[in-house]
């Protein structure tokens, strides 16, 4: 990352960024935060801060090393140091102090009585961040010539890195082969190319990944870039006993090897199949042969199949009920059904929750129209409408029930009184209303403002035709709306027909004949 203003230059593989002094002109390196790999977070660092003896110092990459502080220098972290070397001096950033140089010594593997230390020497000076610069700055075209060289000897090798010592003295070249090889010719090529002392360093596929850096999988930073330094040897048994899909494509990193992730939970996995049963045989019941097909751990249930490697039938019981059944099966015996009939299975079809608010109804948001009037669209809508309300709702009470639902309630018991007051003469046969002056609870007319229907021709007395008939019982209580006044109910003017038919009959002549 260039800043041609500043003229600043960070450099992620270092973490730090050089910059250049605007008064004296003289480089400057400064220490950058999350640019570094194998970061540590150094809480203790303001406990014990004249208690710094032993520092760690960090090089390129996940390169690290302890040195001790023999001038009595005052270091923070942070801070750009000349160190020893052999030969020369390099130049490094401090990364801990304090007690937490013994915590990571520890975690390392660092032994202090069977290694010395080495020695810190100063604070880098500007001559060095200068010489340091340009070592930098061979680095990536040292590699590609190397590569280059080990090509034309035919050496089964990948050189991956390259570091310069911060007086360009020495550089590291890390390689990674799968056999021995032997690279003494191309020792002797590289020094008289590069003029420099040459020390090759073999390191892993997973120490290249960490080296190199990036995301894994899981949308974070690779583990062993940021914090895993003991490699440990991953193999398929600990897919196993996670009950993983051995597929070669995702259980593999980019490195090419087995996740180190793998083996962060399986020992939580293989202390909690301790409680369950070894199942080495089907589970035989009166009416088919299980196999095992999954078990979930962390839930105490095995899942069984009729059919081996299917996932067809699939029953999942508890590892009680398991033990059970082997059981069964040693004596000689076979349960009626792999798993019990019990209560517990209807309790388990009911839904989670009790909703006593009502929110999950469906007709929540509908507006309730007035009684006496609103909106006639919403009414005729609401008329066709058949919902259950106490299916829907039936957490909610009963309520008083409103002027609409005790019309359609008492719709089959004014039909009623209508058969009642309306007799029909044997005879004649003429309809009768017993009960003309009283009025009956008819509902109200829907259509007003509409055009008046004209009644049907046929129903119309002719010429040829007498004007009476003679109707049944049955007739007559089917068609209860045929009543006197001209076929038309009582108080329905609006019904009245008013077009004149093909007889061309005055209106009085018409009602004379139904008269008679």
């Amino acid at each position: 990352m260039n800043n041609k203003d500043n003229n600043r230059h960070i450099v992620v593989g270092r973490g730090c960024e050089f910059s250049t002094n605007q008064e004296s002109g003289e480089p400057i390196a400064t220490n950058v935060e999350g640019s570094h790999k194998l970061h540590s977070f150094n809480w203790s660092a303001e406990l014990n801060p004249n208690d710094n003896l032993i520092f760690e110092v960090r090089f390129k990459n996940t390169r690290k090393g302890f040195y001790e502080n023999v001038n009595n220098l005052t270091l923070v972290c942070g801070d750009v140091v000349a160190v020893e070397s052999s030969p020369g001096h390099d130049i490094g950033i401090i990364s801990l102090t304090g007690d937490m140089v013994g915590r990571q010594m520890r975690a390392s593997g660092f032994d202090p009585n069977k290694f010395e230390f080495k020695k810190i020497y100063r604070k880098a000076k500007p001559a060095d961040i200068e010489k340091w610069q340009e070592a930098i700055a061979l680095e990536h075209n040292t590699m590609i010539r190397s590569r280059q060289i080990a090509a034309s000897l035919d050496l089964d090798m990948k050189i991956g890195d390259v570091e310069y010592q911060g007086d360009k003295v020495k550089a590291i070249f890390y390689y990674i082969a799968d056999a021995r090889i032997d690279f003494r010719t191309l020792i002797k090529l590289l020094a008289d190319e590069f003029k420099i002392r040459i020390e090759m360093k073999q390191i892993g596929a997973r120490q290249e990944a960490g080296r190199i850096g990036g995301i894994g999988g899981c949308g974070r930073e690779l583990c062993c870039s940021t914090w895993v330094k003991n490699f440990v040897s991953v193999t398929t048994n600990a897919a196993r006993h996670q009950e993983i899909l051995l597929n070669p494509q995702k259980l593999a990193g980019q490195c090419g090897k087995l996740k180190c992730c793998l083996n962060f939970e399986v020992d939580s996995y293989i202390d909690a199949r301790k409680n369950f049963p070894r199942v080495h045989h089907p589970l035989e019941t009166k009416d088919a042969i299980y196999y095992l097909i999954k078990s979930d751990i962390f839930k105490g249930e095995m899942s069984f199949s009729s059919e081996q490697g299917s996932m067809a039938n699939l029953i999942t019981i508890d590892i009680n009920r398991v033990r059970e059944i082997m059981q069964m099966n040693r004596k000689g015996e076979k349960p009626e059904l792999l798993k019990e009939e019990v209560e517990e299975m209807e309790v388990a079809e009911l839904p989670d929750y009790r909703n006593v608010i009502g929110d999950d109804s469906i007709t929540r948001f509908d507006k309730q129209g007035n009684a006496n009037g609103g909106n006639r669209r919403n009414r005729n809508k609401s008329r066709n409408r058949n919902v259950d309300k106490e299916a829907l709702a039936p957490h909610t009470q009963a309520t008083t029930p409103t002027p609409k639902e005790r019309r359609i309630k008492d719709k089959p018991l004014r039909e009623k009184q209508m058969r009642e007051e309306v007799k029909t003469d044997v005879k004649t046969g003429v309809k009768t209303d017993v009960k003309a002056d009283v009025k009956t609870d008819i509902k109200p007319n829907r259509n007003r403002g509409r055009k008046p229907q004209s009644r049907p021709q046929n129903s119309q007395p002719t010429e040829n035709k007498p004007s009476t008939h003679i109707a049944s019982e049955k007739e007559a209580a089917v068609k209860p709306q045929h009543i006197s006044h001209g076929g038309v109910r009582p108080n329905d003017r609006r019904r009245r027909p008013n077009v004149r038919h093909e007889g061309n009959a005055p209106s009085s002549e018409k009602k004379e004949g139904n008269k008679e």
